[in-house]
């Protein structure tokens, strides 16, 4: 498996605002997803009904910033978020947000490295 960034998120105060903002820039897909938490889809590139890409790039989501520490999150792919968490914690990063499921989708946690990047892992739901 190639560890790629497949997933991203942008916090925003004014989602609605910065939906426009992109759409108007670069043209990107920005709709807000059901559920019971604010979640917006962001489609920088075309996907097939099931969701996966029909061609390179990386998609992503908008959320509700809930602090001013929160700052854009890119995701990469691993095969398990429990191995990859024991092995960034084992080279100096530091997981702070234990793995999380995204019911019938996928597990994700969050972690910084030793410089204090915050970046996401993400194992997809076989």
């Amino acid at each position: 498996m190639h560890h790629t960034i497949v997933h991203f998120e942008i916090f925003a105060d004014n989602i609605e605002k910065l939906a426009r903002f992109y759409r108007n820039v670069f043209d990107w897909k920005v709709e807000k997803m059901p559920g019971p938490v604010e979640y917006w889809q962001i489609e920088t590139v075309p996907t097939d009904s099931s969701g996966k890409l029909i061609e390179p790039g990386v998609n992503g989501g908008m959320i509700k910033k809930e602090n001013l520490e929160q700052r854009p999150t890119n995701y990469v792919l691993v095969e398990s978020v429990d191995e990859y968490a024991r092995k960034i914690e084992s080279n100096g990063g530091r997981i702070i947000v234990p793995k999380q499921e995204v019911p019938g989708i996928c597990y994700f946690a969050i972690a910084l490295d030793p410089e204090g990047n915050r970046f996401g892992i993400l194992e997809e739901k076989r």
